[in-house]
């Protein structure tokens, strides 16, 4: 089996560029959705952001509120730290497992998408990574469209919580611009994707 870890900072295309590499016969494991999971009750990151955090991130029917989490630890570097040190490693171990069962079920291309792939020390778990690039102002637009948050809080997002573009892209082994339109990057994206056939050959 052959993982692409596919990474890329907020609003870069991440997701198009996920489905585009599902059409063409990968399999998907997202980390966001691997990652929701070990804030549920009985796992062990939930007691820990409980007592790290307090009652006041706790919802009502006991789960954990990532709305009322998320501005606590996004306007506080070291609260965000925290919450990391408490939420990767075990999400790691998720996808470890994930990708254990990909395999023993014949999977020949996985797509392991994560934003935070380089960020959480995910990467060894890819055989190669891929990234999504696109200037910030764009990438804020996007996600701003999307999500109703103002372009500006966005913004800010991106340079508090996120690596530097830059450095993403000096790690990875394939760069996709999705600066385009979406006829460029399924053309961009499906030719990376039949280059890596060939060098599998």
């Amino acid at each position: 089996m052959h993982v692409i870890g596919l990474t890329g900072g907020i609003g870069t295309g991440k997701t198009v560029v996920s489905a585009i590499l599902e059409e063409q016969g990968a399999e998907i494991l997202n980390a966001d959705l691997v990652g929701h999971r070990v804030y549920e009750p009985g796992r062990p990151a939930y007691d820990e952001i409980v007592a790290e955090f307090g009652q006041g991130v706790v919802a009502e029917a006991g789960t954990i509120d990532r709305k009322k989490l998320g501005p606590i630890v996004f306007a506080d570097p070291a609260k965000l730290a925290r919450l990391n040190a408490i939420t990767h490693p075990r999400i790691k171990e998720m996808m470890r497992e994930k990708l254990a069962e990909m395999a023993e079920r014949g999977a020949e291309f996985v797509v392991l998408e994560a934003a935070l792939l380089f960020d959480a020390k995910w990467e060894d778990l890819a055989d190669e990574v891929w990234c999504t690039t696109v200037d910030a102002q764009a990438a804020a637009q996007r996600t701003s469209e999307r999500s109703g948050i103002p372009v500006e809080q966005v913004l800010e997002r991106i340079q508090k919580a996120q690596m530097a573009s830059d450095a993403r892209i000096k790690r990875s082994d394939v760069v996709i611009d999705t600066s385009g339109s979406l006829d460029d990057t399924r053309r961009r994206t499906v030719d990376a994707w039949q280059k890596l056939k060939q060098r599998r050959k």
